[in-house]
């Protein structure tokens, strides 16, 4: 599989998350993420607002469905979302039935194991269950209540590998990643690459000197796509 670029847009101004589309847009990314925070503060409105400005680029509504699972897909399969996602630690009718929206109005179903006491099992369940990706996710407050307590913050990398192969779906891994560590991931066998917008506007170590977002960017899809075919065990 090729290596995909994602921008999170986890912005609550849809001004701003509208000028942040169109600057990842230009720098080569791949798909669009409408983050929790956005969907929060714009709902199925910005969603639509993004497929008006994007028609022909993907759209991931990151909803995190915990419950309702078939009506939160489908109401952003109508407002022009092309992937949801849905919480491993959901029920697993939950997670059916995100499955069974996703086949009725043709969108991707995105697993995410945040949370998950056995990360690698998690994962394992939201292929069972029909999804057809899964996300590898160490939350924000789990990381920083670690840190709070001295304690070294877990890493999506530290089990990348495990939960690569014990799926066969792609992976993406995502929490508390640098912009260096994000472009390592289809070395570890994760095709998606996501980015958030805030880590690209605070840019780290890799964008110093880089001039913008734009460039910063641009520097991220040519290093991503310039990998090259990343191998998914249930790619055809």
């Amino acid at each position: 599989m090729k290596p995909i670029v994602q921008v999170s847009l986890d912005l609550t101004d849809i001004d701003e998350a509208m000028e942040m589309a169109h600057t990842a847009i230009r720098a080569g990314v791949d798909w669009l993420e409408a983050g929790t925070p956005f969907i929060i503060a714009e709902g199925m409105h910005g969603v639509r607002a993004l497929r008006a400005e994007f028609p022909r680029v993907p759209i991931v509504a990151d909803l995190k469905t915990m419950d309702g699972g078939y009506l939160e897909a489908q109401m952003m399969a109508k407002a022009g979302a092309t992937h949801v996602v849905v919480m491993a630690r959901s029920h697993p009718e939950t997670i059916k039935c995100v499955v069974q929206a996703g086949k009725d109005f043709g969108v991707a179903v995105m697993g995410d194991n945040l949370g998950c006491p056995d990360m690698v099992q998690g994962a394992r369940e939201l292929e069972e269950l029909g999804c057809d990706m899964v996300i590898h996710h160490i939350g924000f407050d789990e990381r920083r209540g670690i840190a709070a307590n001295g304690l070294r913050m877990p890493n999506p990398l530290d089990q990348l590998r495990e939960v690569v192969d014990a799926v066969r779906v792609p992976v993406q891994a995502v929490g508390g990643l640098s912009l260096e560590q994000a472009i390592q991931t289809p070395a570890f066998g994760a095709p998606l690459v996501v980015i958030g917008a805030p880590l690209a506007i605070d840019a780290d170590s890799f964008s110093r000197g880089a001039g913008n977002v734009e460039d910063v960017l641009r520097k991220i899809c040519l290093a991503v796509h310039g990998f090259g075919d990343v191998p998914v065990k249930g790619e055809k």
